[in-house]
């Protein structure tokens, strides 16, 4: 019987199925003894998980997971317009206005000018991994192939917290913006239990039903929602030209006096919290699976978008302070207030709907990129394969939104915006940082063919920029920082930096690659560090706590699934080895 009968008579498997061997097929979990057994080999299955790394080619060999391919669609001009429309919207009109009036008034133009050139650094290191490793896991995959299945996992967790929590601050920004429109009160239409804690005892229903539509339109199909994206986001683009010119027409430059009323510390905190409005790039760095031509139309989209992005952000920080005093900033609707303060109340509304217009797209194209994240972290089996599943008609995974969106709900329900945006800020600075690491061991090392000299070399100046690193952000914090410490520190900096630019590069980009390797990834390395040096202490422990709570995960579930799929593999591959040589013997 010929393979396409076979084919033909194998039974298409419905995709809406829930088996306990569709969640866990893995032979760890086959029984209670092969868990017990599993669990007692922890150890070894960590260890093994800490020191192996994946290949580009597994990561692609992987989409046979989902069943169904995920259509490639996209242009560049759709991922410059995802790039604008995640990114425009969950940023400039949510957090400016609260990081203007209490952390770092006026100045806050260059607490977007910091992060911008952070986030645009990261950008080219996102560009250069997605050319070659056009999958949907985004930064989980970048780090699996360079830094092994453990380093991924914390990523991976990351991005579970920075999805979740991030859909749920837009959520919450959306209906505090919804609600301007009708009163002065922002909270007018949420519902306040007096018995819950501070930050968790205003209930938003509007919330959960807004981020439950846009996900539910992100799985009806990807070029459907690039389409209603560009356009929405092209009308947009004209209102805020609008207010960008009204402002500066409108505008006092006495507004802006003084202009670091909170001192340098409070531009560089604030510009950590803000990071929160560039975030969404890395999102569409996930549909480079669904991209025609990866290799032209990934560079073009995403640093044509975010160098443009990164002006308009910082013109309309300038004009909103400008409008208005630091002080007087309402901190939950900023512009539409600011506007109806200078008599403009048609105004205020208009901006309304470019913020509320900006918050949907962001929640959208989040929903479309982050399922993808989840769909890839699936395949891998760190969380259950059912999840990475491929819907054969709509073409996106619908289990993996669910996932995200179900709990996104749930904490847009309970949670107030400034709970949200430390934790948030955190997460994706970790994960930028990171990437940049990746990067410069994608290009210093390549397994059996760096030579260990060259290794403990590479090794030692990435010890020192990241040390050196930490150790600025440590003295700037401090309360006895002095001009000469961090001016050593950062001559630490400098010369790892030229130490590793004087080793051999081991692999070059076969299309496009980030330019000046070493320096600009170090020195998004040492920016990243730097900001989340500002944050408080606080986003430090949310953090850390919900770090720990999924490694408990990854020791009870992950690390046991992963390890038993790639020894699977390897074990298919032999196999087709020994039948290989058998064919030409």
């Amino acid at each position: 019987m010929d393979d396409q009968t076979q084919k033909r008579e194998q039974p298409t498997r419905s995709y809406w199925r829930c088996s306990r061997k569709d969640f866990f097929p893995e032979e760890s979990f086959q029984d209670m003894a092969s868990y017990r057994n599993a669990i007692s080999h922890t150890y070894l299955r960590l260890k093994d998980r800490l020191l192996t790394r994946s290949s580009d080619q597994n990561e692609i060999f992987l989409l046979q997971e989902s069943e169904n391919a995920l259509i490639k669609c996209l242009t560049w001009w759709d991922l410059a317009w995802m790039s604008f429309g995640s990114v425009v919207g969950s940023g400039i009109f949510v957090i400016t206005g609260l990081e203007a009036r209490q952390t770092a008034g006026p100045a806050i133009i260059l607490s977007y000018a910091v992060s911008g050139l952070s986030a645009l650094l990261s950008v080219l290191c996102y560009t250069e991994f997605a050319i070659e490793i056009p999958v949907a896991g985004g930064s989980f995959s970048y780090l699996r192939v360079e830094l092994g299945d453990f380093v991924a996992f914390i990523a991976a967790a990351n991005i579970i917290l920075e999805s979740i929590v991030g859909a749920a601050g837009l959520a919450r920004s959306w209906s505090s913006y919804f609600a301007s429109m009708i009163s002065s009160n922002t909270d007018f239409l949420r519902i306040r239990v007096s018995h819950f804690a501070a930050g968790f005892n205003l209930l938003d229903p509007i919330a959960v039903v807004v981020l439950l539509i846009a996900d539910g339109i992100a799985v009806s199909g990807t070029r459907r929602t690039s389409i209603l994206n560009w356009v929405s986001s092209a009308l947009s683009f004209m209102i805020i030209l609008f207010i960008i010119v009204i402002g500066f027409i409108r505008g006092k430059s006495s507004n802006l006096v003084p202009f670091f009323p909170y001192g340098g510390r409070g531009v560089f905190k604030a510009a950590a919290v803000v990071y929160w409005s560039y975030t969404g790039f890395d999102t569409v760095a996930t549909m480079a699976e669904e991209t025609k031509n990866p290799t032209r139309d990934i560079p073009l989209g995403f640093i044509g978008s975010m160098s443009m992005i990164t002006v308009v952000y910082c013109l309309m920080a300038l004009v909103l302070c400008m409008m208005q005093k630091y002080s007087e900033i309402d901190p939950n609707a900023a512009y539409s207030v600011v506007f109806e303060s200078l008599g403009m109340k048609w105004a205020k509304y208009l901006v309304s709907i470019c913020a509320l217009k900006g918050m949907t797209t962001s929640m959208l194209i989040g929903g479309l990129g982050q399922a993808r994240y989840m769909t890839q972290i699936a395949r891998s089996h760190m969380i259950p394969p059912w999840f990475a599943l491929v819907h054969p008609r709509t073409g996106t995974p619908i289990n993996a939104t669910l996932l995200l969106a179900l709990p996104g709900a749930l904490i847009a329900l309970f949670s107030s915006l400034d709970v949200l945006s430390d934790i948030f800020s955190f997460s994706t600075l970790l994960i930028f940082n990171l990437i940049a690491v990746a990067l410069l061991v994608r290009r210093y090392y390549v397994k059996d063919t760096t030579v260990k000299g060259d290794l403990i070399k590479f090794q030692a100046c990435l010890f020192v920029i990241i040390g050196s690193s930490i150790l600025i952000t440590v003295l700037w914090n401090s309360s006895i920082t002095g001009w000469i410490g961090l001016a050593v520190a950062a001559s630490i900096w400098f010369l790892g930096t030229l130490g590793m630019g004087l080793l051999p590069k081991q692999r070059v980009p076969s299309v496009w690659g980030v330019p000046l390797v070493p320096w600009l990834p170090s020195l998004s390395i040492g920016m990243n560090l730097f900001l989340i040096g500002s944050l408080g202490w606080e986003a430090f422990w949310r953090f850390f706590a919900c770090s720990a709570v999924m490694l408990i995960y990854y020791l009870l579930v992950g690390v046991h699934a992963t390890y038993d799929l790639a020894h699977q593999n390897q074990q298919d591959n032999k196999t087709e080895e020994k039948i290989i040589n058998r064919g030409k013997e």
